[in-house]
């Protein structure tokens, strides 16, 4: 694999960094650190949303679509959720020529992984499918990623 010179600067740094990091942890002083303080269960678990009540009606069945990086990690988790119905994997914006895995793939046609999810707001509530959303599935603080998935 060829890096740019960018690339291999960054790769340098990183590198750095890390065993700054890792030399920093054994030099630490343990007898100066802490115990861990074990957050509650009620304090871990993310609250129920409020707001579904509002969004509720007669309706047996929803869509919503999220892009959330990879998306066989995002579909993977929904096909799994009582009362979705459905859930497709393909792509929102760019263009409809370009819409093809290995193109989506080089970042350089506008498109952007997504997962549309068909459900029935009887059973599960789009609150409820967010949360599974932001809880399981993604992590918006990591770009175009799931756990070891990227895309």
């Amino acid at each position: 694999m060829k890096l740019s010179f960018e690339q291999g600067v960054a790769a340098g740094v990183a590198g750095l960094v890390a065993t700054a990091l890792i030399a920093g942890v054994l030099l630490v002083d343990h007898s100066a650190v802490a115990a861990p303080v074990e957050a509650s269960a009620q304090a871990r678990a993310l609250p129920a949303p409020s707001g579904d009540a509002a969004f509720r009606d007669d309706a047996t069945h929803a869509s919503v679509v999220f892009a959330g990086g990879c998306f066989w990690g995002v579909q993977g988790v929904f096909q799994h959720v009582k009362g979705v119905s459905n859930a497709v994997s393909g792509y929102i914006g760019g263009s409809g020529a370009d819409a093809r895995y290995e193109r989506v793939s080089s970042g350089r046609t506008g498109h952007a992984e997504a997962v549309k999810i068909d459900y029935d707001p009887r059973q599960v509530s789009y609150g409820q499918l967010m949360q599974v959303f932001f809880s399981v599935v993604h992590d918006p603080t990591q770009l175009n990623r799931q756990g070891p998935d990227q895309g």
